[in-house]
């Protein structure tokens, strides 16, 4: 698959009417396939100087996907986690763009490894994460023992 050469990315506040846009769309989305919007794994009000949310659009500024980045557990974690991560139905490219970009993000702020969590049931998701080297890891937090989630994770 090339790699689309007219994508912007930029951090942006997640907040931000064209953010919500993208996680309404993302919600809609993981409720049709999960039954859950995974929408109260993610604050917006959780700003981190070690992480950020970003936004892709095509040079037209069709917003086309979204992903965002934050400590795991503790601010200085080692580990980042990767959230929220949608690319518009169509946009080819744009999910591999922006899982390149977060993982350009989290290594310039210092994560040793980027993990995630997707529901079992989200085929599509668990086969783009392995497709991108994501392997499964010991769950974390809310995830211990939820048998619908899968929590992946790679060494950056």
């Amino acid at each position: 698959m090339a790699a689309r050469h007219d994508l912007i990315i930029l951090a942006v506040d997640a907040a931000g009417v064209e953010a919500q846009l993208l996680l309404d769309a993302l919600s809609e989305a993981l409720l049709r396939i999960n039954g859950d919007s995974g929408g109260s794994s993610f604050d917006v009000e959780a700003a981190t100087p070690r992480g950020g949310f970003y936004l892709a659009r095509d040079a037209a500024g069709e917003l086309l996907g979204c992903a965002a980045l934050r400590p795991l557990g503790e601010p200085d974690s080692a580990i980042g986690e990767l959230k929220r991560m949608y690319a518009r139905p169509g946009a080819v490219g744009v999910g591999a763009a922006l899982l390149a970009h977060v993982e350009t993000q989290a290594r310039q702020h210092g994560y040793q490894a980027l993990h995630l969590s997707t529901r079992v049931a989200n085929s599509r998701a668990v086969a783009f994460y392995a497709k991108h080297g994501y392997a499964p890891v010991i769950a974390w937090g809310k995830y211990v023992g939820a048998a619908q989630s899968v929590c992946l994770g790679k060494t950056l």
